[in-house]
């Protein structure tokens, strides 16, 4: 009975993720053909593919490239430097792409703090952008991983007298190395996908697939031309899915484990470049706090922005794990790369065109708005609970079965308390997503609904960049409390 349960709702979540996709591929596709237009490949798609690919590459290169120095330096401190050092590493994940875009803006704009010394704008701000939140993350996770090492490992390469080079050949490479390439490919993907970043940071020259589908729906209004350009994102997406596998959807948890602790030929170097790391980490956090503070002003109108952005983000939330769940626990976690595979531009403007046709109101806006996050948070919620449910293991869960322990009791008396850490990390990533996400909104258009983010381009595009960094600091606010309180309650005993 159980079984049969667990297939039908698995059949479900299928099911509704499939419906969702069609109906945004469909009408956009039956547009295209009745207006006669005609998808073609020409020499402007291939360069927008060549620079999507170029700007990826130079992304995750520098990120690892910078990732990993500071992973072999992290190690190599005491356990509550390390700990604090992983915690304001993880504090990227938790910013929306606005903020930070804010930030650097701030920081480096022609009339930021440091401003005219580094082209932010085109090819350099977008690489920038994406390491600034993808050098943290891979510097984490290879920390995770030297730290995971046995103890006796290292003790033995102490014993032998490895010198540097030795250690970094015989032991560090080794282990580092299937985390570099599941790394890569996970940083690679997130940087093809990219979207409020390019479209704030890039121009004509400096635009990427999933910018190019929206500028030419929304702006150009070319079908053909968006329908070619999401032919070729599709494509592109699926063979990065199928190339980086499941193992690229790694846990980014932070990790309590520690070994005996790592030799090191110089203290000084180790502490200096663990410091520059969380420095250039910490300075924009810095002058959003400074300039945040001095330009908030409390209005009907951030309260109200505040109010939906948070009533989106728990119900996107709530609906995220109710989908991924199943698919999780199924085996079936593919299906919900849909979306980051199909792209979001495609999806929104095929729902925009049946809003269009409906009359649709605002509740359906809304509702549609709703859609777009959960399919956006799929990929990521879906990461930690598949980890869960592979911890779990498949010999629990026949026990379960034997002892007749299923539906809501099983969930809540077992699998919950299990899952705890899996759903804690889940919900607080698809809760976060949603409430920083300002492409959903941008592709499938405000209708007279604002949130935090799009409150914020609102502001940036009035020319009224001191009040979008009170507004990007309430939105960061939000987000790290929802980071914060997601751990305590991960870490706290059942």
């Amino acid at each position: 009975m159980a079984a049969r349960d667990g297939a039908m709702t698995k059949r479900i979540a299928i099911a509704v993720v499939a419906a969702l996709v069609a109906l945004g591929l469909v009408p956009l596709v039956w547009f295209v053909v009745s207006t006669g237009g005609r998808p073609s490949l020409d020499a402007g798609v291939w360069r927008v593919l060549g620079f999507t690919l170029w700007q990826a590459l130079m992304s995750t290169v520098i990120s690892i490239a910078l990732a990993l120095p500071v992973a072999l330096a992290l190690v190599r401190v005491g356990p509550r430097w390390r700990d604090a050092a992983l915690s304001v590493l993880s504090l990227p994940q938790g910013l929306p792409a606005i903020v930070v875009v804010l930030m650097l803006v701030t920081l480096l704009g022609e009339s930021g703090w440091l401003g005219g010394w580094y082209p932010l704008y085109g090819l350099g701000g977008i690489v920038l952008a994406h390491v600034y939140f993808n050098f943290p993350l891979a510097s984490r996770l290879f920390a995770q991983s030297l730290m995971n090492v046995p103890a006796e490992h290292v003790r033995l390469s102490q014993q032998l007298g490895f010198d540097r080079a030795a250690l970094w050949r015989r032991l560090e490479l080794p282990v580092l190395w299937p985390v570099v390439v599941r790394a890569f490919a996970l940083i690679f993907l997130l940087c093809t996908a990219s979207f409020v970043i390019v479209l704030t940071l890039g121009g004509v020259a400096a635009t990427t697939l999933e910018v190019a589908i929206f500028q030419s729906l929304r702006m150009d209004f070319d079908p053909a031309r968006a329908l070619s350009l999401s032919l070729v994102q599709i494509a592109l997406c699926a063979v990065l899915v199928a190339a980086a596998g499941r193992t690229a959807w790694v846990e980014t948890g932070t990790t309590r484990h520690s070994v005996t602790a790592w030799p090191s030929s110089s203290h000084a170097i180790t502490a200096a470049v663990v410091v520059m790391a969380l420095s250039a980490l910490a300075l924009p956090l810095f002058l959003l706090i400074f300039d945040g503070v001095r330009n908030l002003q409390f209005s009907e109108t951030l309260a109200r922005a505040t109010l939906l952005s948070i009533g989106l983000a728990v119900v996107s939330c709530v609906l995220t794990l109710l989908l991924t769940w199943p698919l999780a626990k199924g085996g079936h976690f593919m299906s919900g790369l849909a979306g980051v595979i199909v792209p979001p531009a495609v999806m929104a403007t095929g729902w925009f065109l049946v809003l269009l046709w409906t009359g649709a109101n605002y509740l359906w806006n809304v509702l549609a708005l709703v859609a777009l996050n959960v399919l956006m948070s799929l990929p990521f919620a879906g990461s930690g609970l598949s980890t869960g449910f592979a911890r779990m293991g498949a010999q629990r869960d026949r026990l379960y079965s034997q002892y007749g322990v299923r539906g809501f009791n099983r969930f809540l008396r077992f699998e919950l308390p299990q899952m705890r850490q899996a759903v804690s990390q889940a919900g607080a990533m698809a809760f976060v997503l949603s409430l920083g996400d300002l492409a959903a909104i941008t592709l499938i258009g405000n209708q007279g609904i604002i949130t935090l983010p799009s409150l914020i381009s609102q502001q940036l595009g009035n020319y009224r960049s001191a009040d979008a960094m009170g507004t990007a600091l309430v939105l960061a606010v939000l987000c790290l409390v929802v980071a914060v309180f997601s751990q305590r309650w991960r870490d706290d005993p059942v």
